[in-house]
């Protein structure tokens, strides 16, 4: 049985009628902000099989929001591209229209990856949300979750290699040039509550009004939270908000000179905390507390935080698209209540 153009159509209209939260994502967000970026990292077209005509890069960029926000491959992605009616209106492709394959998108990504223009996306989008007020910097809150990267398969000798930052010289041999590609020499082990996580950290800087991401940074999993504080503050924030992980005296030397520090103290062995000083947490805790939030909706909305790619300069494009895209839902939130502001 054949499909007319009248049984997509309805078809369209019931997906919208039920909820579609790649159409609202569409109806707020200006794409073309993103394409002078595109274009100069692209100079030289990216031409498809048999010397067709590239994709357009926007289009191109969107798919890769669409992996985000659904944690798929890249064969997964083409796939439901073809399959989901949804994904083909968020892309503004018809029936009719060619479809990027896995190859095309892995090209794409892998290029920006290595133009490290994902910074510089995430940053021009944060200008619009400047723009609509809704970067405060009254309070900022400071945090850390993992992501986890595939795990590996070494041995001894060779995960005591990794951990000196060299590279096992098995590994180096023409003949084993494919295993060394598939295997991460960046990411690092390290343990938290009793529970073990290879892969890498997104330190997060977020607006505690707004709970939008205003900064981040990647590292190793294994690089403790307060090391990355310097690099996520700057001299516009005026509090700063986070757990006990970041309570001691380097911080404290660490933070801009007259930024309020609400930072959770933390007990030791020889001092406990007295009541004044836990009451004070509790009321922190209910500002820093929020931060929570955005973890958990990358967790749930977005499917998780892991990785499939290996090194951390990938690690840093997923990162960095992560936080992107969580921060195009939040720009969407504020619109659909009213709340953005000319």
């Amino acid at each position: 049985m054949q499909i007319g153009m009248f049984d997509e159509e309805r078809r369209l209209e019931k997906i919208s009628e039920i909820g579609d939260s790649l159409e609202k994502l569409n109806r707020v967000v200006n794409w073309e902000m993103f394409r002078p970026i595109l274009n100069q990292v692209f100079k030289k077209e990216m031409r498809g099989k048999g010397g067709r005509p590239p994709y357009d890069y926007v289009m191109l960029f969107k798919i890769l929001v669409l992996q985000r926000i659904y944690n798929l491959s890249d064969e997964q992605t083409e796939y439901q591209i073809y399959d989901r009616m949804s994904f083909m209106r968020f892309l503004g492709l018809t029936l009719s229209d060619r479809v990027p394959d896995a190859k095309t998108i892995w090209l794409f990504r892998d290029t920006l990856t290595q133009a490290k223009v994902i910074r510089r996306i995430f940053e021009l989008f944060n200008k619009q949300l400047e723009e609509a007020h809704l970067i405060t910097r009254t309070g900022t809150i400071v945090d850390a979750t993992f992501v986890e990267a595939p795990r590996q398969h070494n041995s001894h000798e060779e995960k005591e290699k990794i951990k000196k930052g060299e590279v096992p010289e098995e590994w180096q041999k023409p003949e084993n040039k494919n295993k060394l590609r598939q295997k991460d020499t960046d990411a690092k082990w390290t343990r938290k509550a009793n529970v073990a996580h290879y892969g890498y950290k997104n330190h997060v800087k977020a607006d505690a009004e707004s709970k939008v991401i205003t900064n981040y940074e990647t590292t190793t999993a294994s690089v403790h939270d307060s090391q990355v504080l310097p690099e996520l503050l700057d001299e516009k924030d005026q509090v700063i908000y986070a757990d006990s992980a970041y309570w001691g005296a380097p911080v404290r030397e660490a933070l801009p000179e007259g930024i309020k520090n609400e930072i959770q103290e933390r007990s030791t062995k020889q001092k406990a905390l007295t009541q004044e000083q836990k009451e004070n947490n509790n009321r922190k805790a209910k500002t820093r507390c929020r931060i929570e939030h955005i973890f958990g909706f990358m967790t749930v909305k977005m499917h998780g935080l892991s990785l499939r790619s290996i090194g951390i300069e990938r690690a840093d494009f997923n990162i960095g698209l992560t936080n992107l895209v969580y921060n195009l839902f939040r720009y969407e939130f504020f619109c659909r209540k009213g709340l953005v502001k000319g």
